[in-house]
């Protein structure tokens, strides 16, 4: 138990670093959603699905492979330079190409310049502090982790704040930027770039000092060590990227252009909805890999994992039902704009997709331990090619439903997958009956209040009250066992 109890400590403090800025990029969701019109808001949305895959093909694995490598090689001085050296030597070189191609990434992209240019530069900035942020997690540093994190998106917010709501009035009434009138432009999407970059560049001159610290020295043999175990994991997080964001993408081009950037828009804000499953997905994600590989060789690694699973399980459930019971409230606080509600169906569906995702998550510890990486390859390669056949079956017939639709499907054929091949190879003694019991019944409540009962509180409350009660019944004894526990550590 003391094991999972330092795990749920880290999880709760990178929560904090994610839990922490997500929400206050809910402030920014309804400050976009409130100034921009919905095609507007299509156009952040679709250019953001692109800068996520430029963020997994910038990282190529490397950070999963530092986890691995630093807790089996000898060598971890020379790991962790490597690490770093190989990223650095690969940012420069796609800031180089990227610039000079710019003009052709736009027309090819279907995107002002000016906003290539953006993209270029969040990318590469952000990539330099890929190494930083894996070793701070490695050396078990959530705090100073979740402080650079939560520092990164104040000044995001800040600058976001000030484009929208203030440079208007200060450059009507300062003398000091009458020759600022370069910065105003008609389409405010500009404002959410530059103040990433911004935000990007500000993160970066925080870590570079631990540029010192790790050192820059590239050993060419254990980079090939590196670089196979990172290639499977860089195709699947390509894979992820695609299930994860691509459907915005085949909206805006499967759809009648006059309807196309609009129902983007809608899609993604409402998708924001889910976000509540994601930060919880997330934090978990962040704690739960390293506990993975550094348990790795205990003798009762498998009944940790399995708990750890089970612990998720119930967490996640609830989470997947609070926010489905209160989804009119949630919308109210991130997206009061009506323009926007249209695409609230989706909001269940996302969740459990989200949710299953999690789960894929925890179950794919045994193809990362094992070494086994090219199994992650394969199973996310699998959901993307059922995420982009299902949307481009699906949307042209009912729309963004369809987009919703391929994504559960894809995450839970994922799931399943990774179960049944994983329990071949690796066993591990999952409470399947527990597991499902949350699952079922989380998803017939779910179902039941948000399109039987259309969303009543009073229903919605109910339900996660016999949910909980469902919890204390079946994690009654644990819950006392863990309490005990907690008791004798204060009196020792």
């Amino acid at each position: 138990m003391g094991a999972l109890q330092k795990l749920f400590k880290h999880t709760f403090i990178y929560g904090l670093a994610t839990v922490l800025p997500r929400l206050l990029s809910f402030v920014l969701t309804r400050l976009y959603t409130d100034k921009l019109p919905t095609e507007n808001y299509g156009i952040y949305a679709a250019l953001f699905v692109y800068l996520m895959i430029g963020n997994v093909v910038l990282s190529y694995g490397m950070e999963t492979a530092f986890f691995r490598f630093m807790n089996k090689d000898q060598s971890k001085e020379k790991v962790q330079s490597t690490a770093l050296s190989s990223i650095l030597m690969t940012a420069i070189g796609f800031l180089v190409v990227a610039y000079i191609m710019k003009d052709f990434i736009a027309f090819v992209l279907d995107f002002d310049v000016q906003f290539i240019v953006y993209g270029i530069w969040i990318l590469f900035l952000d990539a330099l502090c890929i190494i930083p942020f894996a070793w701070m997690r490695n050396n078990e540093m959530p705090l100073r982790y979740s402080y650079i994190k939560i520092f990164n998106v104040v000044v995001n917010l800040g600058f976001n704040l000030f484009f929208f709501l203030a440079l208007t009035q200060v450059l009507a009434t300062s003398t000091f930027f009458d020759t600022w009138d370069w910065i105003v432009f008609d389409n405010q999407v500009h404002y959410i770039f530059i103040a990433n970059v911004i935000a990007s560049l500000v993160t970066f001159l925080i870590v570079l000092p631990m540029y010192f610290k790790i050192g820059i020295q590239f050993d060419l043999a254990i980079w090939k060590k590196m670089i196979r175990y990172a290639i499977p994991v860089l195709i699947a997080g390509v894979a992820y990227t695609v299930n994860e964001g691509f459907d915005k993408i085949l909206l805006k081009y499967l759809l009648p252009e006059d309807v196309a950037e609009k129902t983007v828009g809608i899609y993604a804000a409402c998708y924001k909805l889910g976000a509540f499953m994601t930060l919880f997905v997330t934090a978990f994600k962040l704690g739960v890999e390293p506990f993975f590989f550094s348990h790795a060789n205990s003798k009762n690694s498998k009944s940790i994992y399995a708990d750890t699973t089970l612990y998720f399980t119930i967490f996640g459930t609830f989470i997947f039902l609070f926010v489905v019971a209160y989804s009119d409230v949630f919308k109210l606080i991130l997206i009061p704009n009506p323009a926007y509600w249209d695409a609230i169906w989706i909001v269940p569906f996302i969740l459990l997709a989200n949710l299953c995702l999690g789960i894929y998550h925890n179950l794919s510890v045994w193809y990362k331990i094992t070494d086994r990486t090219s199994f992650g390859a394969y199973v996310s390669l699998f959901g993307a090619f059922l995420t982009l056949g299902l949307n481009f079956l699906l949307i042209p017939l009912i729309s963004f439903k369809g987009s919703a639709i391929a994504t559960l499907i894809a995450y839970s054929a994922m799931m399943l997958v990774s179960y049944y091949y994983g329990q071949k190879n690796y066993p591990i003694p999952y409470n399947l009956k527990k597991i499902g019991s949350y699952l079922g019944v989380s998803i017939v409540f779910s179902a039941l209040s948000f399109y039987v009962f259309d969303r009543n509180i009073v229903v919605g409350t109910l339900f996660v009250l016999v949910f909980l009660v469902l919890i204390y019944k079946l994690e009654n004894q644990e819950l006392k066992r863990l309490i005990q526990s907690l008791r004798s550590r204060k009196q020792s």
